[in-house]
């Protein structure tokens, strides 16, 4: 597969399908997992297929078909490395761990490595996803949704636990369905728009 400067455009099949593949072959086992247990749990779902997409950047051709933004997950931990976050922002909105930090009371945060995301979420790097609290059994980490996504999106965008699909779930059963299922909650948080840093 070609690298990619952040100026090209990456290949996506334009067909929007609904629901799960109908060819599995080649599938990852922890993409199939999370189809799996979003119909188990009734939960309707458009896909895109894709080339992978490395960042929230790339993600903007599949915003554009889906008419609704994908969101940023950020994974995050506190300065020790002894509690674990993923934060749900809006895809434009700009980040700065100060803001988050003062709000949940924590110690100054940073991204987590890549060893933290495959240990708790079973994710790499460009595949994080709400999705992943799936994988989380032990509730290690603390799920942080910034206020914007539930008001302002009935619909949000993010990968199936691997970033060569991206789906489009209703916000409400994703927060009402999905959540309880995996006996997950979340913390609302007011991140301002700001400037960028």
């Amino acid at each position: 597969m070609e690298l990619h400067s952040s100026q090209e455009e990456f290949y996506i099949n334009p067909v929007l399908y609904h629901g799960r593949p109908q060819d599995e072959a080649g599938r990852s086992e922890k993409e199939l997992r999370t189809y799996d247990l979003l119909d188990q749990l009734s939960i309707p779902y458009d896909r895109l297929d894709h080339e992978a997409l490395p960042t929230i950047a790339a993600c903007h051709q599949v915003d554009q078909i889906f008419q609704t933004p994908v969101c940023k997950n950020l994974f995050l931990t506190n300065a020790q490395k002894t509690k674990f976050y993923l934060l749900l922002i809006p895809g434009e909105k700009k980040f700065k761990t100060k803001d988050l930090s003062r709000q949940i009371g924590s110690a100054r945060l940073s991204f987590a490595g890549p060893e933290y995301l495959a240990q708790y979420l079973d994710l790499t790097p460009g595949s994080v996803s709400i999705l992943g609290l799936m994988n989380d059994r032990e509730n290690q980490v603390q799920l942080l949704i910034d206020r914007q996504v539930v008001e302002g999106h009935p619909l949000i965008g993010c990968h199936p636990c691997i970033n060569t699909s991206s789906l489009r779930l209703p916000t409400d059963l994703i927060l009402n369905r999905f959540l309880p299922a995996i006996h997950h909650d979340y913390i609302l948080v007011d991140l301002p728009d700001g400037e960028p840093s």
